[in-house]
């Protein structure tokens, strides 16, 4: 079940993107953090607890929102614009 239920904004346009190997869709306009709680419960796992983690600050100022690309760039999920077709990764190595 997501973390975020989406309340206003569903007349923007689609974007669709993959997370963890699974085709979802956020909307334009959303940052990866948004279009990933929209669609999982949590955004990854804690590297060291394995305990769900869902953002901190929610403006970049942290070190808690940290996703992938399939590509391995590093990208904070909080201040990042989704764009259609990224391929997101949260469960790397097996820790998140």
């Amino acid at each position: 079940m997501p973390l975020l239920h989406r309340l206003t904004r569903t007349d923007t346009t689609p974007l669709p993107f993959t997370l963890d190997g699974i085709p979802r869709e956020g909307r334009a306009g959303d940052t990866l953090l948004t279009a990933i709680l929209t669609q999982a419960e949590a955004l990854r796992r804690n590297e060291f607890s394995g305990a769900p983690r869902a953002g901190f600050c929610q403006m970049g100022a942290c070190q808690d929102c940290w996703v992938e690309l399939e590509s391995g760039e590093r990208l904070r999920a909080c201040t990042t614009p989704l764009v259609a077709g990224m391929r997101i990764v949260t469960k790397t190595g097996g820790s998140r």
